[in-house]
C-alpha cells in the first residue's frame, strides 16, 4: 500500500475541499493509497509540515489548494532537500499550474496509482525562494493580495477581474533593464511576467513555445502602449489567442535573467508575495517530479 501525504487548505477557493475531504480520502483508498492528512495554515509551518512528512515516512505529497499552496509546498520541499514526488489538486481560486497539465481530483488520483510522473522544471529567485509557475511584478501585481477574501471566496477568479478594472486608470509604466543570458534589453513597461508554464492568471495559454522541462524560462512584458493597444491586446489575450508575437509584448526565452527598475516594484511568485526588484531568476532544469496524467 502506497503511503501519501494530503497537504490540504481548509480555506481555498470557496472551502470546497474540506466538505469532500470523505470522499477524496475514500477514492485514494480504492486505489490502495492510504493517506496521511496535513491541515495547512496561514503563516510559516515549515518546521511542523517536514516533521509530518519524517515521521510519517510517506511517499509522496499531494497539494490540495491553490497555486499559493503548491508554492508554499514546493519552497518547504526544496529548501527542506526532500526529493519526493509532488501532485495538485486544484481547489483554490486560481488553479492555473493545474490547468496547465489538464488534471483534475481523478486525474491526480489515477497518475499516484500507477505511478505517471514527470521530471519539471522550477524557477529559483535570489537563490532562495522557488515558483513553478511565474514570477512577475509591475502594475496588476499587486491585485492579488488586495483582493477581499469574501470577495475572492464568493466571486473567484471574477474578483480578480474586477479588482483590474479598477486598476486601470491607474495603469504606469515603470523602466525595466533586463540580462537574459548576457543579453540585455530596456524599455518601459506596464509588467513582466516570467513563466514556467502558459497558463496564468486564469489564462490557458499565453504563448505556444513555452514548456515546463525545457531547461528555460520564458518571459513576457507588455511594453508601455496606448489604450487602444491596450485593449486591442486584451481582447486577444481573453480570446485564447498567444500574445508572445504581439508588438506590444516583448519575449524572450533564457536559461537566466537579470531584472532591474529605477521605481521601487515587488515582486509576485505563484501568487505570493516575492522580494522587490533587482531579481536574480535562474532555471532549474528537471528538479521536481511531479504527478501527470497524460
Amino acid at each position: 500500500m502506497k503511503k501519501i501525504l494530503l497537504a490540504y487548505n481548509p480555506v481555498s477557493g470557496s472551502a470546497t475541499f474540506r466538505k469532500n475531504l470523505d470522499e477524496i480520502i475514500e477514492k485514494f483508498q480504492r486505489q490502495n493509497i492510504l493517506l496521511t492528512l496535513y491541515r495547512t495554515r496561514a503563516g510559516n509551518f515549515f518546521d511542523d509540515f517536514i516533521d509530518c512528512i519524517k515521521i510519517s515516512e510517506v511517499e509522496s505529497v499531494i497539494a490540495a489548494g491553490g497555486d499559493g499552496t503548491l508554492h508554499t509546498i514546493i519552497n518547504y520541499l526544496m529548501k527542506a532537500e526532500i526529493n519526493l514526488p509532488v501532485g495538485i489538486i486544484g481547489s483554490g481560486t486560481s488553479n492555473d499550474f493545474a490547468t496547465y497539465l489538464k488534471l483534475d481530483t481523478e486525474k491526480t488520483i489515477a497518475a499516484v496509482a500507477e505511478n505517471k510522473i514527470r521530471p519539471v522544471d522550477l524557477g529559483i529567485v535570489n537563490d532562495k525562494d522557488y515558483f513553478i509557475n511565474v514570477a512577475s511584478a509591475g502594475v496588476l501585481t499587486s491585485i492579488a493580495h488586495e483582493v477581499d477574501a469574501g470577495k475572492k471566496n464568493s466571486l473567484g477568479k471574477l474578483a480578480y477581474y474586477i479588482q483590474g478594472i479598477g486598476e486601470i486608470p491607474k495603469f504606469k509604466s515603470v523602466p525595466l533593464k533586463i540580462s537574459a543570458d548576457s543579453r540585455i534589453f530596456e524599455l518601459d513597461a506596464f509588467l513582466f511576467l516570467v513563466l514556467n508554464s502558459s497558463a496564468v492568471a486564469g489564462l490557458k495559454k499565453i504563448s505556444d513555445k513555452i514548456k515546463i522541462d525545457d531547461g528555460k524560462l520564458d518571459f513576457l512584458a507588455l511594453k508601455k502602449c496606448s489604450p487602444r493597444s491596450l485593449i486591442n491586446l486584451t481582447q486577444k489575450i481573453l480570446s485564447g489567442k498567444c500574445i508572445d508575437d504581439d508588438e506590444n509584448i516583448l519575449y524572450i526565452q533564457a536559461k537566466n535573467f537579470e531584472i532591474e527598475s529605477a521605481e521601487k516594484l515587488i515582486s509576485d511568485l505563484d501568487g505570493e508575495i516575492g522580494d522587490f526588484l533587482p531579481l536574480k531568476i535562474k532555471n532549474l532544469p528537471r528538479v521536481l517530479n511531479f504527478f501527470v496524467y497524460e
